[in-house]
């Protein structure tokens, strides 16, 4: 059995591999699955990704720390290389890694992509651009199996947009500059350049929530507390959690709901649970009594038993927070 790297071009989409060569087309009549442990979740915040965490993802699908088994992985982005292969193949309970940079509608209806995702027990999504995935990956044969490694029991993982199109409710970014929205400009006016995008991903354990990445360091407290007023406002929930999670963290949700975060920072966890005061088009925002849990590296959270307990309050009142937020 070889070890080897495969870098090819696959009519216009490309495919990097590192594992065993005799994985690389198993038979169908050999091929004899385990049960996978989840499904579970990693929401990575950006930045320098967490190692710990998603090798605690890889733990879980295969049956824990100790198990023998060992599991393929798959990586999914619209542009770069290669990067992660080295550093997930080296994790403990891989049998292979590869990349997939798919880059259009086209490619992510490929019945080779479909079979190369649908095979896979963990799938982590490269960050990158939100608006990107969902224009090119939403509704096509890679979005469904995607879902299939999930329901199957498997483990789905990404870091900044590739956390983000994970919730429920996604900030897709697409009516926005490169830039994209801040704080100042999300409270001042919740409804200029912000969109959503639905039914994408429905994970069970991320019903009713929104994720927001890189949250610390670029302040986004304000932005995450509109895009939850903006859910309630439009109708499409009375109740929104907004899971924010800073650089170089992780949110873990494993097959139960509960969440363990595992990193340098913490995470956030923001409820709005009433109508607006005001939200308006060209209007600032006002809106009261946002409970918040800040979860710090360690602690954990149940996101289908939330705790009725541990919380702040702040609250926003004509475009601006009543006091520090984090």
């Amino acid at each position: 059995m070889g070890i080897f790297l495969i870098n090819r071009f696959i009519e216009n989409w490309k495919r990097y591999f590192l594992g065993d060569t005799v994985d690389v087309r198993p038979s169908p009549s050999f091929d004899v699955r385990f049960s996978l442990g989840g499904p579970v979740l990693s929401l990575g915040g950006g930045g320098p990704d967490v190692d710990d965490a998603i090798q605690w993802m890889i733990n879980q699908v295969r049956g824990g720390t100790n198990s023998a088994t060992k599991v393929n992985v798959v990586v999914i982005r619209t542009n770069g290389n290669h990067d992660y292969n080295r550093l997930i193949y080296a994790m403990k309970g891989v049998k292979f890694v590869e990349t997939l940079v798919i880059s259009n509608r086209e490619e992510a209806n490929k019945a080779d992509i479909f079979e190369k995702v649908k095979n896979a027990d963990v799938i982590f999504f490269a960050g990158g651009d939100q608006c990107q995935y969902i224009r090119y990956w939403k509704d096509t044969k890679l979005e469904t199996a995607v879902k299939s490694v999930y329901l199957k029991g498997g483990g789905v993982g990404g870091t900044s947009a590739g956390a983000m199109i994970q919730s429920e409710y996604v900030y897709d970014a697409c009516a926005s500059s490169e830039k994209g929205i801040e704080t100042r400009d999300a409270l001042e006016d919740p409804y200029r350049d912000i969109t959503f995008t639905y039914n994408f991903f429905n994970w069970s354990n991320l019903k009713g929530t929104i994720v927001d990445t890189h949250f610390d360091r670029r302040q986004r407290m304000g932005r995450i507390m509109t895009f939850i007023a903006r859910q309630i406002k439009d109708g499409v929930s009375n109740s929104v959690l907004g899971i924010a999670v800073s650089e170089s963290t992780s949110v873990l949700v494993d097959k139960n709901g509960l969440v363990k975060v595992m990193g340098r920072g913490a995470a956030y966890f923001v409820l709005g649970n009433h109508i607006p005061e005001v939200c308006e088009p060209r209007s600032p925002l006002t809106f009261s009594n946002y409970k918040i849990w800040k979860v710090r590296s360690g602690d954990t959270f149940n996101l289908r038993n939330r705790p009725t307990s541990g919380y702040y309050l702040r609250s926003v009142k004509r475009g601006r927070i009543d006091s520090n937020p984090y």
